[in-house]
């Protein structure tokens, strides 16, 4: 088992983004030194980890002499590449079309940089997103710093193999289905994926019927992604939602966690992790919570109905493919996952209406849960973490969609509903991987899961790869 580290005695040191803010501002370090050690620490363990699909050193080799401002100013980052940033190809982890510069930058790119962080390029996902795994037959996989004979987790995989390994504090990640969540669990992160437009989203995602995409970030530590949504929020702020505010230590009141390890479909975790989320309900209850196992708050036929839509998108990306791409547009491209999705969605599009309403209708079965309980807590995932080829998209369509399935049980609720959840490294396997646990809240309660989540790393200090974090 092969870990890989990218820490080192340079500019970045072992600062999470917040820490190297307060070295930024202190003098200690300088914006040009800070972002040539993270493109070294990038340019070392790419090799290894398949993270990057994009690299835009020089651009930010020049942008580190004068960054713009923001509290993040000068802070190395990457954008995952299914958001667009001006003068970078958005290629979505596919090589089905020649991707070529975006011309400005996309609602959320223009929010996320304008906190001041600075892109080094663009990281690589799974094929459109569709998978929770990065493995393309020609792309190659997307590999956890932890082990490299292990995947790095959906499609946010290579922000996250990034984060985990040191190499960057913080980075970009949306989540359809898990994937801010997914690759936090399987890195050792903090993944936080927000309500429903909390964040700004870019004008494809707003327009979906169901709109189950949200974007955030990956972090090291707590006190970082408290930060991203607080810098965030100072630049886009839905009215509609209560604000997160500045918070930046845990919380007071006591809270009624709803405890379960049965995810979609009545698919239960591995004994193994259900072990471990039982270790995290004690923990809970020794920090003076109160936590009741209680039957998962999910839809009847929830799984079928995400499965269909899912599969949808997948038959909408390959029917305008062309429109979108032009003539460089190859579908033969597109790897087995892909098209088994699109032939799904096309064989059960009478379906398709009632599943998609009942997927609007779906927040309010939680909504009534969460009257009775402030907080969920599940496992991220249903088993540990796959090996490189257990999800390999050119096996049948049938062998892949049936092991995701069964490891992503947990996650795709929450997309449905539009409901904040965030996973946290709180346990390892017995193969020394991490295990995430996820809390869930009602919408716009970020609030309370930020501070549960700086108890419960207070309580449980998280695992890292080569070296501690903080400032």
């Amino acid at each position: 088992m092969t870990q890989v580290s990218a820490h080192d005695d340079d500019a970045l040191g072992d600062h999470d983004a917040v820490g190297l803010v307060a070295a930024l501002h202190e003098g200690e370090v300088s914006v040009p030194e800070v972002v040539e050690a993270a493109i070294r620490r990038v340019e070392r363990v790419d090799p290894l980890l398949g993270a990057m699909a994009f690299t835009a050193y020089d651009r930010a080799r020049v942008e580190a002499r004068d960054p713009r401002g923001g509290f993040f100013a000068g802070v190395p980052t990457v954008v995952k590449d299914n958001v667009d940033v001006a003068g970078m190809p958005t290629r979505e982890g596919t090589d089905a079309w020649i991707g070529r510069p975006a011309p400005a930058d996309g609602d959320f790119a223009r929010m996320y940089l304008a906190t001041g962080l600075l892109p080094l390029g663009k990281s690589q996902l799974s094929e459109l997103g569709f998978s929770a795994a990065a493995e393309h037959p020609r792309l190659g996989a997307v590999r956890s710093p932890w082990s490299t004979d292990h995947v790095a987790g959906a499609s946010s995989a290579g922000s996250a193999a990034l984060v985990a390994s040191g190499a960057l504090p913080i980075a970009h990640a949306n989540d359809g289905g898990g994937s801010i969540r997914i690759p936090a669990a399987v890195n050792g992160l903090v993944g936080l994926k927000p309500t429903r437009g909390r964040l700004a989203q870019d004008r494809a995602l707003r327009e979906m019927p169901v709109r189950i995409v949200s974007d955030g970030v990956l972090t090291r530590s707590v006190r970082d992604t408290a930060a991203f949504l607080r810098e965030a929020e100072h630049v886009y702020r839905n009215l509609s939602l209560p604000p997160v505010g500045d918070l930046t230590r845990p919380g007071r009141k006591r809270l009624r966690v709803a405890l379960n390890t049965t995810g979609a479909g009545g698919l239960g975790a591995s004994a193994e992790v259900r072990e471990a989320t039982l270790r995290t309900a004690v923990l809970l209850e020794e920090l003076g919570h109160h936590v009741e196992e209680v039957e998962a708050p999910m839809p009847a036929g929830f799984r079928d109905d995400f499965l269909l839509y899912w599969a949808s998108l997948a038959l909408v990306l390959l029917r305008t493919g062309r429109r979108r791409h032009g003539r460089s547009w190859d579908p033969d491209r597109l790897d087995h996952l892909t098209h088994g999705l699109a032939r799904h969605a096309a064989r059960n599009l009478h379906r398709l209406p009632g599943a998609v309403y009942r997927l609007r209708r779906s927040s309010a079965v939680t909504s009534a849960h969460y009257r009775a309980h402030d907080v969920t807590l599940t496992p991220t995932l249903a088993h540990g973490t796959p090996r490189v080829g257990h999800l390999d998209p050119t096996q049948p369509y049938e062998t892949v969609i049936d092991r995701l399935t069964t490891w992503v049980a947990f996650t795709p609720l929450q997309n449905a509903t539009g409901e904040p959840a965030v996973s946290l490294p709180l346990a390892t396997s017995a193969q020394g991987l991490p295990v995430g646990m996820m809390f869930g809240a009602a919408a716009g309660h970020e609030a309370v899961l930020l501070e549960l989540a700086y108890e419960l790393e207070e309580a449980s200090p998280f695992a890292r790869i080569g070296g501690s974090v903080g400032g």
